[in-house]
């Protein structure tokens, strides 16, 4: 009980705590940021992401920009460092988090920053969704092992670190024009992600995930390619990610631990009102395939005990249609 009062006062604390920052090249919209006497720019934002999934985000995120180090040259006139702290809620877990990003010139960002949360498990048309838990083995059902996901509201802290840097380029920097925004960016990171219930080499799940998170480093990086228009869709665009578990587990090509993940999207901006936007995203990602007798009902299987099919691992699905609607608040 003391450890669950523990996490929910330390929640709490985040959400309520001031912070943020906007993404990579992104600016607000004139009109809906404050800027103080010394050049800090301040913006708050409301975003309800929804997909074809059964899931939902609601994240409230307050930011500030401060000019630092800027130059006369177009690389480094709008150099700044921007902050973000925000908090998340879904149906199954709440979130705070936590990032400052550095420009030291245009076409290059670095950033920071931490993730905390916690979670609970509910019952969606009597489905279990699971918003944190453990992931462990238990009968044995033929050559495959049962998966057994257990978890108690708050009873652990799910937490995160990481740092990267973002390359990106616009094509208008060179060739001035409205129409002229080919855009250009990838961002990659490395990663530690923690359950603090879980021991050495113990599964986890999180938000619904796939449940096969250990703790341990993690690679994520993404390449995106889009056009920016003067017009109601003001982008347009590819993006690629991909994430890839760093930590070794003994036999672990053996399910495919090691392989990387790709998500692959068609990504599509809207500008509503000055104050108003929305995305949307459609999405393919790739599954790895198992051996015959794994196939079938592997949700019920606990992963370490599938084998991949080594002529043919992977294959490419439809994941979901995701939107994300951000209002910004004064």
């Amino acid at each position: 009980m003391k450890n669950k009062r523990f996490f929910l006062a330390l929640l709490a604390g985040m959400i309520l705590a001031p912070g943020a920052i906007l993404w990579a090249g992104e600016e607000a919209a004139p009109g809906t940021e404050t800027a103080s006497a010394g050049g800090v720019v301040s913006k708050r934002e409301l975003t309800l992401s929804l997909s074809s999934l059964p899931e939902a985000r609601l994240a409230f995120n307050q930011n500030f920009t401060f000019p630092f180090l800027q130059g006369e040259h177009f690389l480094t006139r709008d150099n700044n460092i921007r902050t973000r702290l925000g908090a998340e809620l879904t149906p199954v877990s709440l979130n705070g988090l936590a990032d400052a990003y550095w420009t030291p010139a245009a076409f290059f960002q670095i950033r920071a920053g931490t993730r905390l949360g916690s979670g609970w498990n509910i019952s969606l048309f009597g489905a279990p969704v699971y918003g944190i838990g453990i992931n462990r083995p238990e009968n044995a059902a033929g050559p495959l092992l049962t998966a057994e996901r257990t978890g108690d509201p708050f009873d652990g802290l799910y937490w995160k670190l990481h740092g990267g840097g973002t390359l990106q380029f616009d094509f208008a920097a060179l060739f001035p024009g409205d129409w002229h925004h080919v855009v250009f960016q990838s961002y990659h990171e490395i990663n530690y992600r923690g359950y603090t219930a879980a021991g050495p080499g113990e599964a986890w799940v999180f938000e619904n995930d796939d449940a096969e998170n250990l703790n341990g480093f993690n690679y994520y990086g993404n390449f995106l390619l889009g056009y920016q228009m003067p017009i109601f869709l003001n982008t347009t665009g590819i993006l690629v990610e991909m994430d890839k578990y760093l930590y070794d587990t003994p036999n672990r090509n053996l399910w495919g631990d090691e392989k990387v993940r790709w998500i692959f999207s068609g990504l599509f901006n809207f500008t509503i009102t000055k104050r108003f936007s929305a995305a949307l995203l459609v999405q393919f990602r790739t599954r790895r395939n198992y051996e015959d007798g794994d196939r079938k009902n592997t949700a019920h299987y606990f992963y370490q005990s599938r084998r991949l099919d080594g002529e043919n691992p992977l294959r490419l699905e439809f994941y979901r249609v995701a939107a994300a609607m951000t209002f910004v608040l004064k």
